[in-house]
């Protein structure tokens, strides 16, 4: 099984992530938060359920 999650964390830490925004569906997620890379593969869409974890993320990753 592909760890999504935990690589997409990685990628965040790594410094690929390009930009992040809210849209009201993306294929059958709705709605979605879509993650933007500079690598493959360059969008990764994350699930209201996430939201919150990833914000966490986000503030945290912008203390270091």
């Amino acid at each position: 099984m592909y760890p999504y999650f935990n690589k997409i964390k990685q990628r965040i830490f790594n410094n690929e992530l390009l930009s992040d925004g809210f849209v009201e569906r993306s294929k059958d997620i709705s709605p979605c938060l879509l993650l933007h890379f500079d690598i493959e593969p360059e969008v990764r869409p994350i699930r209201e359920h996430r939201f919150k974890e990833y914000d966490d993320l986000f503030i945290n990753f912008s203390k270091r």
